[in-house]
C-alpha cells in the first residue's frame, strides 16, 4: 500500500465515516481551487478528494484496508470524473445530500402557544382549577384539514411532476452542475389544490376561541409554566397540534408575601400591649389563628406558624408564616399621658436618655418610649 489515504485526510484508521466527512469538507474549503488557484493547492485537492472518494465508500475502503488500491486501476488518483465518484459526490460532502428529496408533506406540526394567567395567593398556595379562553388554530370542520372543497382532491403539480423541486444543470469549471430549488408553482408540496375549501382558503385549519380549564397546582410562583401537550395551534391541512404553555403571574396580596416557600406579613401592636404581652386573633390563609404576643416583645421579633407557607411543587410539603411584629409608639400625647410615662420612666430610672450602640437604640422598646416625651 503505497498512498495513505487516512493520513491525508488527516483521521485515523478507525474514523467514522461522519468524520470522514467533517476532515474532508475542512480540507476542501481551504484548498479548493476558487480559494486557492495555485497549482500546487489544486493537486493537493485531487489528492484529498482522491482519500475521500475510497474512505466514504464502504466497499473501497474495505478493499483499501485489506491491501488493495481501488483507484489504481484509474490511474492512482479518481479525479473530479472517475468511474464511481463525480462532481455530487463533492457536493454531498458539502451539503449532506445530493439525492432527490422529493415533495414535502402539506400536513405539519402546529405551533406551541404561550399565554399568561394570572392567579391570586390562595390559589398558588392551595393549588386551583381555572377557567381561559384562548385564540388559536383549530382543525377546519368544512374539509376536515384537507383544505380542498367538498368533491375536490389536490392534482399532480404540472411543473414538477409531483417531484416538488425544480432541477437545473450548470456549467462550471468542473463540469455540468445540477442544482434543485422547491418548485415554484405548488411551493414543494407536488401537488396543487385547485379548488380551495372556501372556509379555510386551504390552511385546513381556521383561527377561533376556546375555553379549557387547567389544574393548577399547589405551590407555583410567577414564572412557572403550566404544559398542556396538544392544547396549542393544529397544524396545517390536519397536521398534529402543538403544546399550550400557561405563565403563572400571582398577584400581590395586600397582607401576605411570599419568599419562596414561606409566607410574610407585619403584626403592629401597641407599645402597651408590646409591654405587657397580648393575645392577637391573625386571619391566614388557613383560616382564623391566635398569635400570641409575650410580654415585653420587641420591635422586629419574628412569630413563626409552622406549615402555613406555601406548599412546595410535587412534594406536598408547605413552608411556615413568618409575623413580623411592629410595635406601635404614640408620637401626640395628652399631657396626662406624658406625666404618666415620665412617672413610669422615674420608676424605671429611665428619666435620663442612655447613649448606646446603635443596634441597641433601634431595637428596644423602651429607648423609643422616652424618645416620645422627653423630646417634648
Amino acid at each position: 500500500m503505497t498512498t495513505d489515504y487516512y493520513a491525508m485526510l488527516g483521521v485515523p484508521r478507525d474514523a467514522s465515516a461522519d468524520e470522514i466527512k467533517k476532515a474532508y469538507r475542512r480540507l476542501a474549503r481551504e484548498l479548493h481551487p476558487d480559494v486557492n488557484p495555485d497549482p500546487e493547492h489544486q493537486e493537493r485537492f485531487k489528492i484529498v478528494t482522491s482519500a475521500y472518494e475510497v474512505l466514504s465508500d464502504p466497499e473501497k475502503r474495505q478493499m483499501y484496508d485489506m491491501g488493495g488500491d481501488p483507484l489504481s486501476a484509474n490511474g492512482g488518483f479518481g479525479g473530479f470524473n472517475a468511474a464511481g465518484f463525480g462532481f455530487g459526490d463533492i457536493m454531498d460532502a458539502f451539503f449532506g445530500g445530493g439525492a432527490n428529496r422529493g415533495p414535502r408533506t402539506r400536513a405539519r406540526r402546529g405551533q406551541d402557544a404561550l399565554i399568561r394567567m394570572q392567579i391570586d395567593l390562595p390559589a398558588a398556595v392551595f393549588g386551583a382549577t381555572k377557567d381561559i379562553t384562548v385564540e388559536t388554530a383549530e382543525r377546519c370542520g368544512t374539509c376536515s384539514g384537507a383544505g380542498t372543497s367538498s368533491g375536490s382532491e389536490p392534482v399532480t403539480c404540472a411543473m414538477c411532476k409531483g417531484r416538488g423541486e425544480i432541477q437545473q444543470v450548470q456549467r462550471s469549471f468542473l463540469g455540468q452542475v445540477m442544482t434543485a430549488r422547491p418548485c415554484p408553482q405548488c411551493q414543494g408540496f407536488g401537488t396543487t389544490i385547485p379548488h380551495p375549501c372556501h372556509e379555510c382558503s386551504g390552511a385546513g385549519r381556521v383561527r377561533t376561541r376556546r375555553t379549557l380549564t387547567i389544574q393548577v397546582p399547589a405551590g407555583v410562583d410567577t414564572g412557572n409554566r403550566i404544559q398542556l401537550q396538544g392544547e396549542g395551534e393544529v397544524g396545517p391541512n390536519g397536521g398534529p397540534a402543538g403544546d399550550l404553555y400557561v405563565e403563572v403571574v400571582v398577584a400581590d396580596h395586600p397582607v401576605f408575601h411570599r419568599e419562596g416557600d414561606d409566607l410574610h406579613c407585619t403584626l403592629t401592636v401597641a407599645m402597651t400591649s408590646a409591654a405587657l404581652g397580648t393575645s392577637v386573633p391573625l386571619q391566614t390563609l388557613d383560616g382564623e389563628s391566635v398569635i400570641d404576643v409575650r410580654p415585653g416583645a420587641q420591635p422586629g421579633e419574628v412569630l413563626l406558624l409552622r406549615g402555613q407557607g406555601a406548599a412546595r411543587l410535587r412534594s406536598g410539603a408547605r413552608g411556615d408564616l413568618h409575623v413580623h411584629l411592629n410595635v406601635e409608639v404614640p408620637t401626640r400625647l395628652s399631657e396626662q399621658e406624658a406625666d404618666l410615662l415620665r412617672q413610669f420612666a422615674a420608676i424605671r430610672g429611665e428619666a435620663a436618655p442612655r447613649v448606646t450602640s446603635q443596634a441597641a437604640a433601634s431595637g428596644g422598646l423602651f429607648s423609643r418610649l422616652k424618645d416620645a416625651f422627653t423630646q417634648r
